[in-house]
């Protein structure tokens, strides 16, 4: 029995390239046409789907006909085509399902599992309708590897499998634009950051091609090209052959001849657009690749001079302008020795390699491209995955409720950069329900996070006193359009002073109602029924002053208040258990104890800090102080501490029963 293969796919948005492991090195396999590159087109015609050079070449006749679609994967969207509705996994399964057809041809024997490449900065949902893609085409996904981490692989495999080096990794495709840096040595690849843009790829530069070309029509003939399906459908086609061209040549004439019927008879395009003209129109498309490159870098915190090599992957990384651009920022020559249209393909089937056992003395150590966390009372994001942390990865957080006797709690699940929860990208919610009824900040509800090696998160929340748990696993969600994607971006850059400045009032809201409602709740209890009531008077009336300043969200003078009365609200418990209160008072700074390691013990205790940060489940409770101090407080002191710390964290609450 022939051993089991596992492929390599590179599903992208232009094109899609299929590779297999073949005597210790990945092999390029061949489609029917005899190309190396599958253009990811499907057409429908006559009860027939059609898919690859075939398909691509009825684009301008045939309605039915569905390209790019790399682009909705992870949305809500749907195509209609064939007289009814498909989703983008759909579509992409019929791809995938041909790319397996064609390849079992070619190596003799059936396939049935696969790894499948994303952009890096793919998120949860878009990684997961590309998994189901594969199991829609019968296929089972064992890995889905980011595209710059592939070609990473291809590179370090084909290359001195000793070096030592700290690669960038600049892939621009057809749809989608990633920037990763890794650091290879002696077989193991691990990932330092990536950023990038979903949304920049090369069809945005065949676009801008388009709408000149349609401009320009408009002004000569008076006629709007836009509006003609099929007209349309030939200057796209046109427009990428001259972008193609441009990467060669200096000008590219563009001819179209009978492209449309205008009222005053045929309209026959011929025109040249220069390179220099292309790359003016093109310029913020160009702009758009900077901060991403710059992220990455300042992420990994390294500078541009220590890094060794720098790949340029994807067909688009062809034009010069791209290539001037990388250039220049990094002043580093660009390695061309590999394929740009095959590498990531080949990468893929070195994992598959891998996780067949073919391929020996290699690890891949990758990372989730965007921060994941939670909402927590006043719309703020509680991170609890950090972007760029290294998967697969667990990490769980303690966080309680918001009110007294509250028995549900919502947890919203959000994915992105953003302090406020809500401009980040909401990936999905689910209710913990039956808590038992307890005063607010009691109830411990452990929220985790787990990453698997295909970068998909699953989350659980659970109440610790009563074991019951509720999970999700992140399925498709509704995704944002180019528009509002690059809406967002702008404004995340924007806002990103009036985020610190809303964090702020939140924060200092959340921890004056929390001290207030101890120090109240302190006041009512039968404990303190002995102190005087000129006593209580004094403190009540602080509470109300602050009270107002809440209530008017006053931040500054609420802050300012706070900095004189924080620390007596902090030890107001203890001053009423001495009878004694002092509007005056102020409290003697704590001395904490210091951990000193002698140069002897460093080493050790780096590795311990290494083991703790590196290891794949990492559990913290929010708001807890890292230093101790001297004097340990009573048991029950304590426990009404952390209470209250506990409550700058709070989940919010869906219902109140």
């Amino acid at each position: 029995m022939a051993k089991e293969v596992i492929l390599g796919i590179d599903l992208g948005t232009t094109n899609s390239v299929v590779a297999v492991m073949e005597n210790g090195q990945p092999k390029i396999l061949e489609n029917p046409n005899g190309k190396r590159t599958t253009p990811s087109v499907v057409a429908f015609k006559n009860g027939e789907t059609i898919v690859g050079e075939v398909a691509k070449r009825q684009i301008e006749t045939n309605p039915d006909c569905v390209a790019s679609v790399k682009r909705l994967m992870g949305s809500s969207k749907t195509i209609h085509v064939n007289g009814k509705d498909y989703k983008p996994e759909e579509i992409s399964a019929i791809i995938l399902s041909y790319l397996k057809d064609y390849a079992e041809k070619k190596i003799g024997q059936p396939v049935k599992k696969v790894v499948i490449t994303v952009p890096a900065y793919f998120d949860n949902s878009q990684r997961e309708a590309t998994k189901n893609a594969g199991i829609i085409a019968g296929l089972d996904v064992v890995r889905i590897i980011n595209e710059p981490t592939a070609a990473a692989l291809a590179y370090g495999l084909q290359g001195d499998k000793n070096l030592n080096k700290k690669v960038l990794v600049f892939d621009l495709g057809g749809g989608t634009f990633d920037v990763s840096l890794l650091e290879i040595e002696t077989g193991t690849f691990e990932v330092l950051a990536t950023s990038g843009d979903n949304k920049l790829g090369g069809d945005d530069w065949d676009n801008v091609i388009v709408a000149w070309l349609i401009k320009q029509i408009k002004e000569k003939y008076s006629y709007d090209v836009s509006k003609d399906k099929m007209a349309l459908a030939r200057l796209k086609e046109e427009a990428e052959r001259a972008k193609i061209t441009l990467s060669e040549s200096l000008i590219a004439n563009i001819s179209l001849p009978f492209l449309a019927m205008s009222s005053n008879g045929p309209i026959n395009v011929e025109l040249d657009l220069k390179r220099s003209e292309f790359e003016h129109m093109t310029e913020h498309l160009l702009e758009r690749i900077k901060k991403p490159l710059h992220d990455a870098i300042a992420s990994a915190n390294i500078t541009a001079a220590e890094i060794h090599e720098v790949l340029m992957v994807g067909g688009s990384t062809r034009m010069p302008a791209v290539q001037a651009l990388v250039q220049k920022t990094l002043g580093k020559k660009l390695n061309s020795s590999i394929n740009p249209d095959e590498v990531v393909a080949a990468g893929a089937a070195i994992q598959g390699g891998v996780l067949a056992g073919d391929v020996q003395d290699v690890l891949l150590l990758d990372v989730t491209p965007l921060t994941l966390g939670i909402q927590v009372e006043g719309d703020i994001m509680a991170p609890l995955i950090p972007r760029n942390t290294t998967i697969p990865v667990t990490k769980s957080q303690i966080f309680s409720t918001a009110t007294d006797n509250q028995t549900a709690v919502t947890v919203m699940v959000v994915q992105g950069e953003r302090k406020i929860a809500s401009a980040n990208k909401i990936l999905g919610q689910f209710n913990l329900e039956n808590i038992e009824p307890a005063p607010r900040g009691v109830p411990q509800i452990e929220v985790s996070f787990s990453i698997d090696v295909n970068g998909i998160t699953k989350v659980t929340a659970k109440d610790t006193k009563t074991n019951k748990e509720q999970t999700i696993t992140i399925q498709n969600t509704s995704e944002l359009s180019k528009d509002e994607v690059e809406k967002l971006v702008k404004e995340a850059e924007e806002n990103r002073e009036n985020d610190k400045k809303k964090v702020r009032e939140v924060e200092t809201i959340v921890k004056a109602e929390s001290l207030v409602f101890e120090i109240e709740k302190a006041l009512s209890s039968t404990e303190f029924e002995n102190t005087s009531q000129a006593q209580k008077d004094a403190i009540t009336q602080e509470l109300n002053e602050i009270k107002e300043l809440i209530v008017l969200k006053d931040i500054d003078a609420l802050e300012e208040k706070l900095k004189d009365f924080d620390k007596r609200m902090q030890d107001a418990l203890q001053i009423l258990r001495n009878s004694e209160y002092d509007p005056n008072y102020k409290p003697k700074e704590e001395k904490y104890d210091e951990i000193v390691i002698n140069d002897s013990d460093k080493e050790a205790a780096k590795k311990e800090i290494d083991k703790e940060v590196k290891s794949e489940s990492a559990s913290k409770t929010k708001s807890v102080k890292v230093s101790k101090p001297k004097e340990e407080p009573k048991k029950e002191e304590k426990a009404k501490k952390e209470t209250k710390s506990s409550k700058s964290s709070t989940t919010k609450k869906p219902n109140k029963k």
